[in-house]
């Protein structure tokens, strides 16, 4: 297929494989990036609940396909405006196409057709196709079969949200290389007053290093506190 540029999106560079912590979650990530790799890899179904890098695996798998001289879109079902079919269809000419939240056509019959026709024409292809829902597919309400059955075929990798401990290291790490010092206070206060899931804080720690860099301030507890509550 021809070279085909991204869906209109900004890839964060933190979102590549090297920067995801696996935890449990080995097995998945293995499989995503064999998918990523080549076009004979089998294809993947990720489901996994807000928070546990589901996105995150689909948008490294995009860019890793790139490195290896495929070429990769990304559509985020959820995030949508207008005719989901017709977005669907439209994703057409790319080596790997990963499709974040299938759950949100669940129930609507021309998006749901138009998943499994594009499911049939990019194994023609000899293509790659990568899924993701917030749950497993049996938790689906997906009415048309033979979409079911073919999303049913594919290798099923369940991803678990990582610990708080493993979420602090992240922070940790993240806050590190950005020349942020995060102290135990700061996490602990951080972690019962704001969302934890991963994403959500990887998001927050971008606003405190631009936050910071402009204040000329390090990042204490009523720091924090001021700048969530301005925002």
């Amino acid at each position: 297929m021809t070279n085909q540029l991204p869906l209109a999106l900004r890839w964060p560079r933190r979102q590549r494989f090297e920067h995801f912590r696996p935890g449990e979650n080995a097995v998945a990530v293995e499989a995503v990036r064999a998918a990523a790799g080549t076009a004979t890899a089998p294809w993947v179904f990720v489901a996994g609940p807000v928070g546990s890098g589901r996105t995150h695996l689909l948008i490294a798998a995009c860019q890793a396909a790139i490195d290896a001289g495929r070429s990769a879109q990304y559509l985020p079902l959820a995030g949508l405006r207008g005719s989901r079919s017709a977005a669907i269809r439209g994703m057409a000419g790319s080596d790997l196409l990963a499709i974040d939240d299938i759950d949100s056509i669940a129930g609507d019959n021309d998006a749901e057709h138009a998943l499994f026709d594009t499911f049939n024409g990019y194994r023609a292809e000899g293509c790659t196709l990568l899924f993701s829902a917030s749950g497993a597919l049996a938790s689906l309400d997906i009415i048309l079969p033979d979409l079911r059955s073919r999303l049913g075929s594919l290798t099923q990798a369940v991803l678990k949200p990582l610990g708080d401990a493993e979420r602090r290291d992240v922070l940790r790490e993240q806050a590190s290389a950005r020349g942020i010092d995060l102290d135990d206070v700061v996490l602990d206060w951080l972690f019962v007053h704001h969302a934890r899931d991963l994403g959500t804080l990887l998001d927050l720690l971008d606003t405190l290093d631009r936050a910071s860099l402009a204040a000329q301030r390090r990042v204490t507890v009523p720091f924090l506190r001021n700048l969530l509550k301005s925002d």
